[in-house]
């Protein structure tokens, strides 16, 4: 890049004004991703990539268009802006749609107080080599793993900007880095597949590739011999690593533009317990060194903390500025876009209020049931909140994990099974979303 991303930024801008435009904003996101895979201790797949990606929304009237280009001459520029005020001219009136009143927008976009872009240098691919080819190394030293399906490392950074005509311009960098371990162990119909890894901001907070490699090894020997359970309503205890996905369902039945589809199990439910007295869900935009966090939104908005469900009882919806004027609210300052689409609602950090006992605490209160590690395909109904999700884990006897369970089905709605949970004290803290292991009483479980 021989010019800086608010630069492009203005020519854009300058170019949609000169095509007709009313008003437009752009972004403008230039990266660099890294990839390496190994297996049986030999280079199996190095990835590079390198480029950058413009999008232009225009508005003329209350008619909106977007356009996107990874060429940034000049000429493409004056191009995009004239077929998106085409485009726009003939689009539907949208009476919700336009950009944020300057008055709206944030002045703080000092990003670099949330240490989201680590400074130090790219990892040469040898070093992501040496880390990928440490943890599959780990991970064969167990003698119940009969193969490492893959072990990979990676690093991405990229630059976004965003600007608008309305006044606001503003950008930040982020990276990330990242290590995984996929193990196996068994042979023919007998094999059990398992997992660890770690993704951060910083290189130096990432966790040791022969860790990786170990817990994933030993996470596949566990799930040997693994069979059906018995079909029956049982207390599931969702693990750390899966029980994200309840609250997912929750935070997606929130979303402003699923409410304004009147396609939400929770549409009316503003004002209502919808999980246990002292239970929060708490957003948090401002945490260091997440790969969530934002100071401003992708219209310019100050972001801030904000509890979504408050002592169990939902506060509100999830809004950017169009769905806000749908739905008569004010924007939450949540949206998010890319270059090739306008703004949506979309959350930033999550997290769940965390009970006081542990995991182990919580097999044990549950006597006889499922724990939960992983879980396959979903079928949810947004309208009810049914739910039925494909699971594996491990059988609870007597609140002691007897035998590894594959081939069953968890069901429920989602309206009860959130009503009832307890949670762990076992949240991973530098994750985006920050949820404990959940325990979850009478569920169907479908199996032998």
């Amino acid at each position: 890049m021989t010019q800086s991303l608010s630069d492009l930024s203005d020519q854009i801008l300058q170019a949609a004004k000169r095509a007709g435009a009313d008003a437009a904003d752009a972004i403008a996101v230039d990266g660099t991703s890294l990839s390496i895979t190994v297996r049986e201790g030999a280079l199996e797949q190095a990835e590079r990539s390198e480029g950058i990606d413009i999008g232009l929304r225009v508005f003329v009237g209350q008619r909106q268009a977007c356009v996107s280009s990874s060429d940034t001459k000049p000429d493409t520029l004056t191009q995009m802006a004239e077929r998106a005020v085409a485009m726009a001219k003939e689009a539907p009136e949208d009476p919700h749609a336009g950009l944020a009143d300057a008055a709206q927008l944030t002045t703080n976009t000092a990003t670099e107080a949330l240490e989201l872009f680590d400074p130090s240098e790219e990892p040469d691919p040898a070093a992501l080599q040496e880390d990928a080819t440490r943890s599959e190394a780990a991970a064969l030293r167990n003698a119940g793993i009969s193969q490492v399906q893959s072990a990979s490392a990676g690093y991405g950074r990229r630059r976004i900007h965003l600007a608008a005509s309305n006044g606001f311009s503003a950008g930040y960098a982020r990276s990330d880095r990242g290590l995984s371990c996929v193990a196996i162990s068994g042979t023919g119909t007998g094999m059990e597949r398992d997992y660890d890894y770690d993704s951060r901001v910083f290189q130096a907070d990432l966790r040791d590739a022969e860790e990786i490699g170990r817990i994933a090894a030993e996470r596949a020997v566990e799930r040997v011999g693994a069979k059906k359970p018995q079909t029956g309503a049982f207390p599931v205890l969702f693990d750390e690593r899966v029980a994200s996905s309840l609250i997912g369902s929750l935070l997606q039945a929130t979303n402003g533009a699923t409410i304004a589809r009147g396609s939400s199990w929770l549409r009316d439910a503003v004002g209502e317990r919808v999980l246990p007295k002292g239970l929060s869900v708490i957003e948090n935009p401002h945490r260091a060194r997440v790969t969530g966090s934002r100071l401003f939104d992708a219209e310019g908005l100050a972001t801030s903390q904000r509890a979504i469900v408050d002592d169990g009882v939902l506060t509100g919806w999830t809004l950017d500025l169009a769905t806000g004027r749908k739905l008569g609210m004010e924007s939450t300052a949540n949206a998010a876009r890319g270059t090739t689409s306008p703004p949506t609602p979309s959350l930033t950090n999550v997290a769940l209020t965390q009970g006081d006992q542990s995991r182990a605490d919580l097999i044990k209160e549950m006597g006889t049931g499922l724990l939960v590690t992983s879980m396959i395909g979903s079928t949810i109904n947004p309208n009810t909140g049914d739910y039925s999700r494909g699971a594996a884990g491990f059988w609870v006897e007597n609140g002691e994990i007897t035998y590894p369970v594959n081939e069953c089905t968890v069901a429920g709605n989602l309206r009860d099974m959130l009503k009832t949970i307890v949670p762990a004290n076992d949240g991973r803290m530098h994750l985006s979303r920050v949820v404990p292991s959940l325990l979850v009483a009478g569920l169907t479980l479908a199996g032998d």
